[in-house]
């Protein structure tokens, strides 16, 4: 891996009297992917507000390195029915970004198509490449990610954790993604992260589903699932449609359900 870009040191909070953190610490490198994994409740979002500089932590330490640059993907977006607001003009209301970097964005994420597209006609996939194309036109040394497949089918899951992986490399950027994603999730990320308010364990996938703290959060079922493999000979589209592809490998050993 590369340069440390973010590192927590034993980082506490707590809001309106209850403890959300206690002693967290992590860091993240150059080309490493880190996924925050936990139950509800557990302090992730907190944790990634951390990160963000949105929320300042009790004790502890946030170090960054001086000029990194943080590309963020919130976990959902609401936009009123009502708002004339097309895919263009949203990704150019974020500061300084002019119709070329929204383009080359977009193309980067494989949703060059819905450029004059309302964004309130997208589709779940097509609304989460389109916020992943947003995070990017800062050009960030780190994306941040919170739950980037909500609301998207098991085959779009796919092909968004396989675009990160692709985009982590293009950019050589860190990534620190939240998931809930077991089964999917293992097999894109460097480091597990398992959270709840504290780090209950971390390292890799395959050392992390076989931790007791796992097991005993998300169960022996859980364990067997983590490391997953997936193996087709076909792409999925935006909609997790069917397309001919070449064929991928996904990991250590899976089964379709």
């Amino acid at each position: 891996m590369g340069e440390e870009l973010l590192s927590l040191e034993q980082v506490d909070l707590q809001l309106n009297g209850n403890s959300i953190l206690e002693q967290v610490s992590l860091s993240v490198k150059r080309g490493e992917v880190v996924t925050l994994i936990g139950p509800n409740g557990a302090g992730k979002t907190s944790l990634v507000r951390i990160v963000l500089g949105l929320l300042a932590a009790d004790n502890g330490q946030v170090k960054r390195r001086p000029g990194l640059r943080i590309g963020y993907m919130p976990q959902k977006l609401q936009v009123d029915a009502t708002l004339p607001l097309t895919v263009e003009r949203f990704l150019l209301l974020s500061p300084g970004t002019r119709r070329p970097a929204a383009e080359t964005a977009l193309a980067e994420v494989g949703a060059s198509h819905l450029l004059k597209r309302p964004l309130q006609q997208v589709s779940g996939g097509e609304l989460q490449r389109i916020l992943l194309a947003r995070a990017l036109l800062r050009k960030p040394d780190l994306l941040v990610l919170d739950e980037p497949v909500q609301g998207v089918d098991v085959n779009g899951q796919i092909e968004l954790y396989q675009l990160i992986t692709r985009l982590r490399d293009r950019y050589n950027c860190g990534v620190l993604m939240v998931s809930h994603d077991l089964h999917l999730v293992m097999a894109t990320t460097n480091t597990v992260v398992c959270l709840n308010r504290h780090v209950c364990c971390s390292g890799h996938p395959e050392q992390v589903s076989m931790d007791p703290a796992f097991v005993a959060m998300f169960g022996e079922q859980a364990s067997a699932l983590a490391v997953y493999n997936h193996h087709h000979d076909h792409d999925h589209d935006l909609h997790g449609e069917v397309i001919p592809g070449s064929g991928h490998s996904h990991g250590p050993d899976c089964k379709h359900a």
